[in-house]
């Protein structure tokens, strides 16, 4: 290595993303910069919930009932130990939101996942095959965008209360949300990379793939797909918000997550009941944290639809 590669190192990644259009985009809106530190400390505490929690929600043995709707520690009747009060069940309501945010983020991350995963197959078959494939593809997508996710959420839950056992339902009712929020996800995924691979397919790039005998899944995987990737990254940002805000509004209508188990609906479910009647600490911060965790994600998907698309730069 002659000695002036080796005064000059390669900047590494960290830096790059830093110095590049999109890192100074970030910089220069404050508004995006209060998003993604709101959105890294909201996720980052719901993930090290089992750490920096006072109390494990989970544990039967550690909830006491006489401690039930004690109101946040510096209101009159407030104890230290529960910062922002308990619930009806006398759960610790810090730990509880805590544990909720981890559920509901979970909740939205695997949905968003896979409806990306099945988003990104089936429009990339349908966009680079095209005929009777695209044809059947496009009209399963068209089917499935004329039903809400609430919808699809009820009747996955009526087929599951009939077909399973009642005490086996409440355990899988996590996957009946993630199962109900991926299907009205992925068909946004599967018409926008059907798109930009009808665009791409037609590059030069694939023709010369085509040519050295390249097979269409060899194509579609190395070539295709990482020049479709950038409208996916705002679709799945944006969905990620749109996902944890479907999971609190099934889980307060009842179809979620059982009230045993803390989520963010949840929780606001059980708060709601108590609003009337002067416990409003139980609604008022779930409702804070839903809002702001949402809201962080929907801006940092603006920052990030700014950037990727070519449209707007």
């Amino acid at each position: 290595m002659s000695p002036k590669m080796q005064n000059n190192p390669r900047p590494s990644l960290l830096y790059r993303m830093f110095d590049s259009d999109a890192g100074y985009k970030f910089r220069s809106s404050p508004i995006t910069v209060l998003a993604g530190v709101v959105a890294v400390l909201m996720i980052g505490a719901a993930i090290l919930a089992p750490l920096i929690a006072p109390f494990d929600p989970f544990n039967k043995a550690s909830i006491d009932l006489m401690n039930s709707l004690t109101p946040p520690a510096w209101q009159q009747g407030g104890n230290p130990a529960f910062l922002l009060g308990t619930d009806d069940q006398g759960r610790d309501l810090l730990s509880a939101i805590l544990y909720g945010t981890r559920t509901s983020v979970m909740v939205g991350a695997i949905s968003v996942l896979l409806a990306v995963t099945a988003g990104i197959f089936l429009g990339l078959i349908a966009g680079y095959f095209g005929g009777i494939v695209d044809a059947l593809v496009m009209r399963i997508v068209d089917i499935q965008m004329t039903f809400p996710a609430i919808m699809v959420a009820l009747m996955i839950d009526g087929v599951s209360r009939t077909l399973l056992p009642r005490d086996r339902h409440d355990d899988l009712a996590i996957f009946v949300i993630i199962l109900a929020m991926a299907l009205s996800i992925w068909p946004q995924v599967a018409r926008t990379v059907r798109a930009s691979t009808m665009v791409e397919r037609g590059r030069e790039y694939v023709q010369a793939a085509q040519v050295i005998g390249r097979g269409p899944w060899v194509i579609m995987a190395r070539h295709v797909l990482p020049n479709v990737m950038g409208p996916v990254l705002v679709i799945a940002t944006i969905n990620l918000g749109v996902a944890i805000l479907g999971e609190a509004t099934l889980s307060f209508l009842g179809v979620g997550i059982p009230a045993s188990e803390p989520s963010l609906g949840t929780l606001i479910r059980i708060g709601n009941n108590f609003i009337f009647s002067g416990e409003r600490w139980m609604l008022i911060y779930p409702g804070l944290t839903l809002a702001l965790l949402v809201l962080s994600v929907n801006l940092l998907g603006d920052w990030m639809r700014d950037v990727l698309d070519p449209k707007l730069r």
